[in-house]
């Protein structure tokens, strides 16, 4: 297994890159179109997260900018229907973050946005992975990438109750996780306070 690689990014092409190591060796790495935004110029150094698919014809490299866009493609791949080239379309166009909201909110509509992913696969990614994504662990992440400590048990049961009551009211889920996501919840601050806030920024 492939953890990462690291070496000199030396060429471009709309859906992979080449990365030289030492030894002159380089590697053809299938990369999300998102990824771009994030590189280095070209011959400089840069550190990719790397996934290898093998197939009896077939060695292909994956690669990310982080390990939690690793882990997401992983996740992807295991749902029944969708392989390494949906997992890679899926990450192009939707955060990790926004594609645990949208399992976490039911909302098909957000991941069937990714060409290639019909309403029917976006649902069988729900289905399949409603059960290994928590709404606690994906508010604790998208807050860590922030640079902010995770709230206690009851902000996150004030969370919840937002969010219930966002989507009672009409409000796409995803859309509601997001507004609630960018709130910092202070002491004495109750669900109803946190709707209000987050009714703002929808």
């Amino acid at each position: 297994m492939i953890a990462y690689i690291k070496g000199i990014l030396t060429n471009e092409t709309p859906d992979t890159v080449w990365v030289e190591t030492e030894g002159g060796v380089a590697y053809e790495i299938f990369v999300p179109s998102s990824i771009f935004n994030f590189l280095p110029p070209l011959n400089e150094e840069v550190k990719l997260y790397t996934y290898l698919n093998v197939k009896e014809d077939l060695m292909q490299l994956f690669g990310f900018i982080d390990k939690d866009e690793l882990d997401m493609f992983k996740l992807l791949i295991t749902v029944n229907g969708i392989g390494p080239k949906g997992a890679l379309s899926i990450l192009s166009f939707i955060s990790p973050d926004d594609i645990r909201f949208a399992i976490l909110a039911g909302d098909s509509k957000t991941i069937s946005k990714a060409p290639g992913i019909g309403a029917k696969t976006a649902s069988r990614v729900i289905l399949d992975l409603k059960d290994k994504v928590d709404l606690e662990d994906t508010f604790e992440n998208s807050l860590n990438k922030k640079g902010v400590a995770a709230g206690s048990g009851s902000f996150n049961d004030i969370k919840r109750d937002a969010i219930e009551a966002l989507t009672a009211l009409g409000y796409n889920g995803t859309e509601a996780m997001k507004s609630i996501n960018k709130i910092s919840i202070t002491e004495g601050m109750t669900a109803e306070d946190l709707i209000k806030a987050a009714l703002k920024e929808i």
